[in-house]
């Protein structure tokens, strides 16, 4: 499935560096798990660029590094979509949130989905 969020073209070489994520900060919403991301400036920067896989790839080694019980089937997919996405679509939000109670399904799915499948996204 990471195949299907990745970038075409290249980066331009004005891609800001790392780190890319400040915190990731398990929330609870009812009974329901939610990891909240939040990137740095340099992560929104760099996502709302094409061609910055590796900066992805980076940015969820940094999540993985913050909360390693983040590495659940269809976490890294929801990301993938948020990094590709949420400062195109909401580039007010604050974090990006990643649940593990989401199904997994494909890339054009998730997308359609607002990188949320499965349910509403939180209303934090």
């Amino acid at each position: 499935m990471a195949a299907a969020f990745a970038l075409a073209g290249t980066a331009s070489a004005d891609v800001p560096g790392p780190p890319y994520v400040v915190s990731a900060v398990w929330a609870k919403w009812g009974d329901l798990s939610s990891l909240r991301v939040y990137p740095t400036e340099s992560a929104r920067v760099a996502s709302a660029q094409i061609g910055t896989t590796a900066q992805a790839d980076e940015a969820w080694t940094e999540v993985l590094t913050l909360s390693p019980d983040a590495d659940i089937p269809g976490m890294r997919e929801q990301f993938m979509c948020h990094w590709q996405y949420a400062e195109l679509a909401d580039p007010s939000k604050t974090s990006w949130n990643l649940e593990p109670w989401r199904p997994e399904v494909s890339g054009d799915e998730m997308v359609a989905a607002r990188c949320n499948p499965g349910g509403t996204e939180e209303p934090f």
